[in-house]
């Protein structure tokens, strides 16, 4: 019997799993030190830096890897222009957010990337999402209107540019899985977007540049070096499992948020919170378990 292009064995699903939940972890840390440095500096200050050592991390893996790295090189330019742009606009409205809301609250607007990213990859990869998993992404997607027990009267200027940033990174991630799909390589999808990054904001740099303290130069570098890290996993799991079911799985971020929300930055996320939270896990969770799965008599061979 012909294996089914839609599934996956019961190892790739497991291994996408494990990567996405260390991309969480990497990812929290830097968005932890974003948050700490939105504010005392501009946005340029910190990724005109963060950007240019990525970068430059992802030269020294290329040479290091040689030709098992598959280099720079990508086959999709138009793809990784776009994946690159958004990532520039993304980040810097995640920035903005991050300093007018509280750690927790960004993350229910980053468990919208889900339903987002499933509904792109539908027309951008022919990926199909089964009505299980819309039943799922939405029942999930609803946990962000707790943020909001209080009405539209809520809505300020950081939901605006955290809606905004959520958006992009759903451009982003799918992008990414196109690529993926393409490219042999990961080093390249982490190298351009931060190239771009890296010039967007050096070229903005001069107007909004502060002396900073050795300490928190340090912390730029350490905020490069998660980021690095992560992106490298998240285009690995992305390479894994289909993104509808890799974004889902992100929402483990939470956990690690309000940890450092609260150890960090005293903030303890009100029950509404904690409620849409929960909604997001579990439907992250119900996507997992929806993944096809193929079993070990379906690896075979079929017949000529």
């Amino acid at each position: 019997m012909p294996v089914r292009a839609d599934k996956v064995t019961r190892g790739l699903v497991l291994g996408g799993v494990g990567l996405t939940a260390l991309y969480t972890l990497l990812i929290s840390g830097a968005d932890a030190i974003t948050k700490q440095f939105a504010a005392h500096y501009a946005a340029p200050q910190l990724f005109a830096l963060s950007g240019a050592l990525v970068a430059l991390f992802c030269v020294i893996a290329s040479r290091v890897g040689g030709a098992a790295s598959a280099g720079l090189r990508t086959s999709c330019p138009l793809a990784m222009a776009l994946r690159a742009g958004a990532t520039v606009l993304g980040t810097i409205a995640f920035f903005h957010a991050f300093r007018l809301l509280p750690f927790a609250e960004v993350f229910l607007f980053i468990a919208l990337i889900p339903l987002l990213a499933a509904l792109l990859s539908g027309p951008a990869l022919s990926e199909r999402v089964g009505t299980r998993a819309w039943i799922a992404l939405t029942f999930g997607t609803l946990g962000v209107l707790c943020v909001f027990h209080e009405g539209l009267s809520g809505i300020g200027k950081g939901h605006a540019l955290a809606f905004a940033a959520v958006v992009l990174g759903a451009v982003s991630m799918v992008t990414s899985r196109y690529i993926g799909q393409r490219d042999s390589g990961l080093l390249a999808q982490v190298f351009y977007p931060n190239l771009a990054l890296m010039v967007a904001m050096g070229l903005a740099l001069p107007f909004v540049y502060t002396p900073m303290a050795a300490q928190d130069l340090g912390w730029a570098v350490m905020y490069a070096v998660l980021l690095f890290g992560a992106r490298c996993v998240l285009v690995a799991a992305l390479r894994t499992m289909p993104a509808h079911v890799v974004t889902p799985l992100m929402n483990l971020q939470f956990v690690w948020m309000v940890v450092i929300g609260v150890l960090v930055f005293g903030e303890v996320p009100d029950m509404a919170i904690v409620l849409g939270a929960g909604l997001m896990l579990m439907a992250g969770i119900w996507l997992v378990l929806d993944q096809p799965l193929l079993s070990a008599s379906d690896t075979t061979v079929p017949a000529e």
